[in-house]
């Protein structure tokens, strides 16, 4: 075993499946803070790969701070139109010289956002329907020495910050989790009419699970009143089924809540997101590193997408957490509810964390003791591998939102 600071205690509330009342939330791909998100993460690998193919290591950058603003739409049955785009702006800091050096982090930034709204937000025509602008100054000296020591192998942490990861998911996160999911998948490979901004609630309170669906709905394919109110039915019913694969309690689903047919007030878009029609966006402003928003659980309130994933902790020790509060309950048996907390200390070594924080509820019948030393093995080992994140990053395998 390692010198590695690692506690593992019993932890000062119920597992959330038994509390009596749970709270989930996730935002869609298209919702202005994951078009955020997506596209600050999108554009942070690029400058990494880049970065790799030209120098052989990740220099500094971060474009944690991205931002939306929302255009101006007037959607019809059939076809509207966007009146005034909207505008995203990719902020943050890139190394753009180096030992002799310039690279272009600009350009690269440009063409990755272009590249990802194209691909997961295929409603929306850049240049037409959405502006995107960039503002990248060069890092600061301070960081970017912590940063490039290429004799370490392993990076100093940029940042005294904390991460935190969760397992096993709840039933009410599941459904909330894999219903966004597959309706911006298969349900809308085959029914057009959805639209990407689809954000969800769940609420359960005992054995009962509300499911609140806010799916935008694309005007080019609902010919009118009637094809909208059919499609909204063809979401709750599919949410429905979705949730019956995970749970046996007894589960409603309501879709698009605040629609008055009467005034004709429903949720039809040009391009299907809020994002058209006043609603902004920002980074770190949506779903944590495991995709849910839980305010049952402990919560990070560090962006992770867009930091650089080499030092930058905010980026590193979320994902890590989760995947190790994943490993835990997967490799050990008797854990009904485990959490995750990893501190950083700037300058400090990313697999020497501060402190490894890991709290437990046994199932009935098992002691903490049974399972203590084998918790702190598996933690362990994840510290000692740590920059397989960054690989893992960077390559695209592990998603931030």
């Amino acid at each position: 075993m390692s010198e590695r600071n690692i506690r593992v205690e019993p932890i000062d509330r119920q597992a959330v499946e038994d509390q009596e009342v749970e709270i989930v939330e996730r935002k869609g791909i298209g919702h202005p803070d994951s078009i955020s998100d997506g596209v600050a993460e999108a554009v942070a690998g690029a400058l990494a790969r880049e970065y790799l193919d030209r120098i052989g290591k990740v220099l500094h950058f971060n474009t944690d701070e991205t931002q939306l603003v929302a255009g101006e739409a007037a959607p019809a049955f059939g076809g509207g139109e966007v009146v005034d785009p909207i505008y995203l702006l990719i902020v943050g800091r890139a190394t753009k010289h180096y030992d002799g050096q310039t690279i272009p982090a600009e350009t690269i930034a440009l063409r990755a956002a272009r590249e990802y709204l194209e691909s997961e937000i295929p409603q929306l025509t850049v240049g037409e329907d959405i502006v995107v602008d960039i503002r990248l100054g060069e890092g600061s000296g301070d960081l970017q020495d912590v940063f490039g020591e290429d004799e370490v192998s392993v990076p100093m942490a940029n940042d005294t910050s904390f991460g935190v990861g969760h397992a096993p998911l709840t039933e009410t996160e599941q459904i909330v989790l894999e219903a966004e999911r597959r309706l911006n998948g298969e349900f809308a490979d085959e029914n057009p009419y959805v639209g990407t901004d689809i954000k969800i609630m769940g609420k359960r309170e005992g054995d009962e699970i509300d499911v609140t669906v806010a799916a935008a709905m694309v005007d080019e394919h609902i010919a009118d009143l009637d094809a909208y109110a059919e499609a909204v039915e063809s979401v709750r019913e599919f949410v429905a089924e979705v949730a019956s694969e995970h749970t046996d309690r007894d589960v409603t689903v309501h879709v698009n809540t605040a629609d008055d047919y009467e005034e004709g007030s429903i949720y039809l878009t040009v391009t299907g997101t809020s994002a058209e029609q006043g609603d902004d966006g920002s980074v770190g402003r949506g779903n944590r590193a495991n995709g849910l928003i839980t305010p049952n659980r402990s919560m990070s309130m560090e962006a992770t997408s867009g930091k650089n994933p080499v030092n930058h902790i905010g980026k590193i020790y979320n994902l890590l957490s989760t995947e190790i509060a994943e490993e835990v309950v997967s490799e050990v048996d008797g854990i009904r509810d485990l959490r995750v907390r990893l501190l950083s200390q700037i300058g400090r070594p990313i697999d020497q964390p501060h402190v490894a924080d890991v709290h437990v509820v046994t199932e009935a019948g098992v002691e903490l003791s049974d399972v203590e030393a084998d918790i702190e093995a598996i933690v362990d080992a994840e510290l000692a591998n740590v920059t397989d994140i960054t690989r893992r990053v960077i390559d695209g395998e592990l998603t931030t939102f």
